[in-house]
């Protein structure tokens, strides 16, 4: 997510190369068998979901996408027709046998397969070539070339594009639906494919890596240069052969794992340089934190209370105890130091990683007090490396795909689980878990190569000798202890509850809102959660507390927008598919400053009050009147209805909206003074994709009696 904070506002500077790039990609993506390696389709996807926000231009970039297509496959079916001897019988990749099922294929659809073949990924970048080595008439291939090339393109930029636009769907419908349902749903399914997909496809698919891979180093070996320099460096070649010996795990498994463990460390240093630096992973962290507390309730805490649970120390010592006399009575004695070792080195290096950077907890929006520092954090640090290394020994003791895979992702979603309820609680940020997932993966590999490289099976003599029934009762005694010690720990958890503090410790006393905005350098412009501006605020009150605006706003004919939990999310849905009018429905958050709106208000437009009405976002600042009255910021529009059925349409004219709330405060007798003043430029902008605004850049200041 940083990645991709940090590099959009760099495509906005290298807008046009981006179609030269997607052309590159689609040629490479239709290319014979380079094809296969390139994921040229995802990427495409990917640049169509940018258009969707407004870096391309989205039909310009089908035609590029279109004619990267063309020749890709256009040099695929030269590569054809003198391409045959390139299958020999003791090659993995180039086959006789693939040549043998592709020309029967070829032969099967004739013409149609160059159309077929388009879509299907494996085949894409090779019934070209097939085409070719068959003596396709070249007028018939290029004319099925050229019609799904610009399908294929048209296709996948349409459904990036769509997906672009579902962002914008989860921003503005994200509190009139159970958002945490649907990506909970959404996560679950996504693991369910994924584990279907490895469990019917993983092991053909890392045979086929490892025969490319195969391939591909002979192919590099035989070259002369290469034989040259092997000889003439026996040691260093000695040590390659050595380090890519899928023999043993201290060959090519090993080097892996070295790779790897240098990755994550780069990668942590980068999040750390980020934190330090307050790169655009800080501005997302605030917003993300204030987006969840929008979301909590009571029940929802309830439950994450007893998964954070998972991660406290108490936990995970008894836990490792356990299992240390689980690995003593099995006779698997090697494996307790490694867990140890995991154990203690994550937490040894989260405790200093805390006191060096020093970074404050998430302020005001905590379910409880954290009294130690934030980054990394702790309890996604050793979900990682002990519940990632309990899952990896359990794997390895077991035999079957289908068991490895089922254990693979219970670890994976107990491990996301725990580290997205440090987010939920407001005890943590974002960039903090990850960076807790980071180093708790540093040393779940230091962990397994421990375990690798010590004599494992050779412990000797069992010092405990226990029949196959005792050993089954000591072993589930062992794990119901555990849960006994879980559940106890569960029923007896009361953190302490944050009370409810003054959010701001400072107070500026002003009389003009726009002053001081200025002297203060507060933002004018509302922001999405990645920090794109959108609309300007357009209205601002003075009032003495929060009670004083509700009133005012229910004499004036709005009504208070109900909170978001999950019988607010029912009743959005059922009237939504009713076409029934929800006058307190939910109104989707916005931020301001980093934060997101604290009050909501909105009023319906008859004759059509399901799909028109106006909405007001409020946002509380820390200045003051010399009366005592507090300073309010706000964002008033009006909603017109409905794009694709469920992206609520934005009427581009601000002003009007502003005018109308300041008319209704008027009528309702709670305005004591209204005047508008200058304070953003004059602005005709598309805030996003389909969604322009114009303003003449003047606020209404209302004061309430």
């Amino acid at each position: 997510m940083d990645l991709i904070n940090y590099l959009l506002p760099k495509i906005e500077h290298f807008q046009f190369l981006g179609y030269w790039v997607v052309l590159l990609v689609a040629l490479l993506e239709s290319l014979a068998f380079v094809g296969i390696v390139v994921p040229g389709s995802t990427f495409i996807v990917f640049i169509g979901a940018l258009s969707a926000r407004g870096y391309w231009d989205l039909a310009d970039m089908i035609w590029f996408a279109t004619i990267g297509a063309i020749l890709g496959d256009g040099i695929s079916y030269s590569l054809g027709k003198r391409g045959k001897i390139l299958f020999k019988k003791e090659n993995r990749i180039f086959k006789a046998g693939y040549l043998a099922k592709g020309e029967a294929f070829f032969k099967r659809h004739g013409a149609k397969s160059v159309f077929l073949g388009r879509f299907v990924g494996p085949l894409r970048p090779v019934i070209p070539f097939i085409a070719g080595l068959s003596r396709m008439e070249a007028r018939q291939f290029y004319l099925w070339n050229v019609i799904s090339a610009i399908i294929w393109a048209g296709a996948s930029l349409l459904l990036g594009y769509f997906f672009g636009q579902t962002w914008t769907l989860v921003e503005v419908w994200s509190s009139r639906v159970a958002i945490f349902v649907a990506a909970l749903v959404l996560f679950f399914v996504t693991l369910y494919l994924l584990e279907k997909f490895f469990l019917t496809k993983g092991k053909q698919l890392f045979e086929i890596v490892r025969s490319a891979s195969i391939t591909i180093f002979r192919n590099i070996s035989a070259r002369p240069g290469v034989q040259l320099f092997v000889r003439n460096h026996p040691g260093f070649a000695k040590l390659l052969q050595s380090r890519l010996n899928t023999g043993k795990f201290s060959g090519l498994p090993l080097s892996l794992l070295v790779i790897a463990f240098l990755y994550i460390l780069l990668a942590l240093m980068g999040v750390i340089e980020d934190i330090i630096s307050q790169e655009s992973i800080v501005a997302f962290d605030s917003r993300f934190e204030n987006l969840l507390y929008v979301y909590r309730s009571p029940m929802l805490v309830k439950i994450f209370l007893w998964i954070t649970l998972l991660g406290k120390a108490k936990i995970i010592f008894s836990l490792s105890l356990i299992f240390s006399l689980l690995f003593w009575i099995w006779n698997k004695r090697d494996y307790i130091l490694p867990l140890w070792i995991s154990i203690c080195g994550s937490y040894i290096f989260f405790f200093f990683g805390k006191i060096a950077l020093h970074r404050q907890r998430p302020a005001g929006i905590g379910v409880y007090d954290e009294s130690f520092f934030s980054f990394p954090s702790g309890h996604a640090t050793i979900a990682i490396a002990f519940y990632g290394f309990i899952a990896y020994l359990l794997i390895r003791q077991t035999g079957r795909w289908r068991c490895k895979l089922n254990l693979s992702f219970a670890a994976m979603t107990l491990i996301a689980a725990i580290g997205f309820s440090r987010l939920y609680l407001g005890v943590h940020f974002l960039s903090d878990v990850l960076g807790g997932y980071l180093l708790g993966l540093l040393w779940l590999i230091i962990g397994i190569c421990m375990t690798e490289l010590l004599p494992l099976g050779k412990a000797g003599a069992p010092i405990l000798s226990l029949s196959p029934p005792m050993l089954r009762v000591s072993s589930g005694f062992l794990l119901l202890c555990g849960v006994g010690f879980y559940t106890y720990s569960g029923l007896n958890y009361h953190p302490v509850k944050q009370a409810v503090a003054e959010r701001f410790a400072s107070r500026v006393v002003v009389n003009d809102i726009p002053e001081a905005f200025a002297n203060n350098r507060l933002p004018r412009f509302t922001e999405s959660i990645t920090g794109q501006t959108r609309r300007p605020l357009n209205v601002g009150f003075f009032a003495v507390n929060d009670e004083v605006i509700v009133q005012a706003m229910q004499k004036g004919g709005w009504k208070v927008a109900d909170p978001v939990d999950f019988s607010s999310a029912a009743k959005s849905i059922k009237t939504l598919l009713q076409g029934k009018n929800y006058p307190s429905s939910p109104v989707s958050p916005a931020f301001w400053n980093g934060q997101a709106n604290e009050m909501s208000f909105e009023k319906a437009v008859p004759p059509d009050a399901f799909r028109k009405r106006y909405e007001l976002r409020i946002w509380k600042t820390d200045m003051l009147t010399g009366e005592g009255k507090r300073g309010y910021a706000g964002l008033v529009t009006l909603a017109t209805g409905f794009r694709w059925w469920a992206i609520p349409l934005i009427s581009p004219d601000i002003d009007s909206a502003r005018e109308e709330l300041s008319r209704d405060l008027q009528r309702g007798g709670r305005l004591s003074y209204c005047s508008g003043e200058s304070f953003v430029k004059q602005l005709s902008r598309k805030e996003s994709e389909n969604s322009p605004f114009f303003t003449d850049g003047r606020i209404v200041i209302i004061t309430l009696r």
